[in-house]
């Protein structure tokens, strides 16, 4: 999932619609509790993201579309909501952000942090459900809260990757954040995260983190896991002692990983002259590789294509410098492609702790170059991995599950 990973929130708007669905079901259940059916948060809801309409593909690598489209399947009526602003409104927020002593923006992200930007954000929010007559919203990112309109009777819920203070460990663009920027956003984050009635999250490991530094009690978060995208699971041969590595990052090269395993390449060609690395990006990441024998440079391919790369690697090498979870990675396994990364955020929960992968604990080109290698000297090791892997994801992880431990939580 890339880009920002701020927490994510859910709304309950239809009380009114459900008061005669729950009368029903309390009927029903005095008769025979052995035939009462899960209880649903809601029957109508809408998923909101600043950074898109939330009904688009394009949006946040997909997730929201995903978590909605499998929402409606339970019979949930879902609509999106995108709650971001204008081009000429992030500008004077820019200058707001000047103006507040927090320094000179450097990112988007850093300016729709401001609690200025999260307030317009829920408002317009707030206007659109109220307009539609929406009483419950799923918030993909915590960025259009904390509400204002909770007083109307809305209820918020949150589906969230990451928080705020989680991603401070790793961030590479940390030093362009004021010590006073991040004091504050540590803040909006906590208020954020307090003002929804549940916070579902894609790893453990984010659950964790919730309650132990932001005081959320247990039992308002539920780790609920993610999805994948269009690939298909991989049943066919697969020949693992081909040294074909492959990078897959749709924007932001550096973020991903892309300049750390460039280098850990050249390293590791020297013992390994066969090594091949197919790296799949937007048009704009070929200026950071250089022409060099064994890279293959590919721009944005279609699914299919991309699904065939999956298939004839023999890794997936993604050393995301912050990224939290990580969908490449589940789609990597899916095709029996295991994985490197570095030890930190989602990897570790995805891979079992290196049952279906390889962690990396040092973001060098040379402990990067020496994991690879070290994984390419076990074929059969590999084939294991493949294997195992691929179960863990088919068993684990569907965007299925996820609409149903939201609406049935």
């Amino acid at each position: 999932m890339a880009g920002l990973s701020a927490s994510m929130h859910l709304f309950d708007p239809f009380a009114n619609q459900d008061l005669h669905v729950t009368a029903i079901a309390a009927q029903h259940a005095s008769h025979s509790h052995a035939y009462a059916t899960p209880h649903r948060r809601f029957e109508r809801v809408a998923v909101s993201s600043i950074f898109g309409d939330p009904m688009d593909r394009r949006t946040w690598s997909a997730a929201p579309y995903s978590v909605a489209s499998c929402l409606q399947k339970l019979g949930i009526a879902v609509e999106g909501i995108h709650s971001g602003g204008t081009r000429g409104e992030r500008g004077l927020l820019a200058l707001h952000y000047v103006m507040t002593g927090y320094g000179r923006p450097h990112s988007s992200e850093a300016v729709l942090r401001l609690p200025s930007a999260r307030r317009k954000a829920a408002e317009r929010l707030a206007e659109t459900a109220r307009r539609r007559r929406i009483r419950h919203i799923i918030h993909t990112g915590t960025l259009d809260l904390p509400p204002v309109d909770r007083e109307d009777g809305v209820k918020h819920y949150l589906y969230c990757d990451q928080t705020w203070a989680l991603s401070l460990a790793h961030r590479p663009d940390l030093s362009d954040y004021s010590r006073r920027a991040v004091e504050n956003f540590e803040k909006t984050e906590r208020a954020a995260l307090d003002s929804v009635e549940h916070v579902f999250t894609f790893g453990h490991y984010v659950r964790d983190h919730m309650i132990a530094h932001y005081g959320l009690p247990p039992e308002k978060v539920t780790a609920v896991g993610s999805g994948m995208g269009q690939i298909e699971p991989y049943d066919q041969p697969k020949d693992y002692s081909r040294p074909h590595l492959l990078f897959v990052a749709k924007h932001l090269f550096a973020a991903k990983g892309g300049n750390l395993l460039v280098d850990a390449f050249r390293i590791a060609q020297r013992q390994r002259p066969d090594l091949l690395l197919n790296i799949v990006g937007d048009p704009s990441s070929a200026n950071h590789v250089a022409t060099h024998p064994g890279i293959h440079f590919h721009p944005h391919l279609p699914w299919r294509e991309l699904q065939r790369l999956y298939r004839v690697s023999t890794l997936l090498v993604q050393p995301m410098l912050n990224d939290p979870w990580g969908q490449v990675y589940l789609e990597a396994m899916l095709s029996r492609t295991p994985v490197i990364g570095l030890h930190r955020n989602g990897l570790p929960e995805i891979i079992e702790n290196g049952q279906h992968g390889f962690l990396v604990e040092a973001a060098t080109p040379q402990a990067l170059a020496s994991t690879i290698l070290d994984a390419l000297s076990d074929p059969q090791r590999l084939t294991e991995m493949g294997w195992s892997g691929q179960q863990h994801v088919l068993q684990t992880y569907s965007w299925d599950a996820v609409a149903n431990r939201i609406a049935f939580g």
